[in-house]
């Protein structure tokens, strides 16, 4: 039975796309040399930011976008054998459109 993760609130959780696997050089690199790429997509979302009033402001991104977010957004954890990110939409900093 797979696992569901539904985050709370603002925050998301991302799909980090995988690091690449040879430079533009063509040299193969081992993993420990690999950057994590900080382009992922958007696997699930909470319900909104809770605003003073009480009302719940929906999020920006929605399930199913590739987004870009900055280097040590979020927390990292294993979900059902795959490597997920927890962050909150502000450390989103682009919706990337193809």
């Amino acid at each position: 039975m797979a696992t569901t993760l539904k985050p709370l609130g603002d925050k998301i959780v991302v799909k980090r796309q995988e690091a690449g696997e040879k430079t533009k050089g063509g040299i193969i690199l081992p993993d420990t040399a690999k950057e994590k790429p900080q382009i992922g997509k958007v696997i699930a979302v909470g319900d909104g930011r809770l605003l003073k009033s009480g009302k719940r402001q929906e999020l920006q991104v929605k399930k199913g976008d590739t987004i870009l977010f900055s280097s040590y957004a979020g927390d990292e954890f294993e979900l059902d054998g795959e490597k997920v990110l927890l962050m909150r939409e502000e450390d989103v900093l682009a919706i990337i459109e193809e």
